[in-house]
C-alpha cells in the first residue's frame, strides 16, 4: 500500500502488486449526479445571499441555494450541477420541494 504515486511505479516496473490509497479512495467515492437527492445539514451561511452549506460525508462542500432559512437543519436538496476543481468537488442544490412540504426541510 502507497499514497506515493513514483514508489508506486518503480514497484510496477518490479512487477510488484501494490495498492495506490489515492486511487483506491477516488475509485470509492460516491458519484453524484445533476437531479439526484439526498438529505444534508445545513451548517453555514454561503458566500452569496440566501445561500446555505453544507458537507457530504466524505467532506465535498455542497452549496444550496435559498438555505440560510434552514441553518441548523436537516433538508432534502437536490443537484442543480457540480464543479471539479484541483482542490475536490463542488455540489450545487437547491431545496427539494415537493407538494404539501416546507420546502425541503425533513421532520
Amino acid at each position: 500500500y502507497t499514497n506515493d504515486h513514483n514508489l508506486g511505479k518503480v514497484a510496477e516496473l518490479q512487477s510488484v502488486k501494490y495498492v495506490n490509497l489515492n486511487e483506491l479512495a477516488a475509485a470509492l467515492k460516491p458519484v453524484i449526479l445533476p437531479g439526484e437527492t439526498f438529505p444534508l445539514k445545513i451548517i453555514r451561511e454561503g458566500k452569496d445571499r440566501g445561500q446555505g452549506v453544507g458537507y457530504l460525508s466524505d467532506g465535498t462542500l455542497v452549496v444550496v441555494n435559498n438555505a440560510q432559512k434552514f441553518l441548523g437543519q436537516q433538508i432534502e436538496v437536490q443537484v442543480i450541477s457540480l464543479l471539479q476543481s484541483s482542490t475536490g468537488t463542488m455540489v450545487f442544490a437547491d431545496p427539494k420541494v415537493t407538494p404539501g412540504s416546507t420546502a425541503g426541510l425533513l421532520t
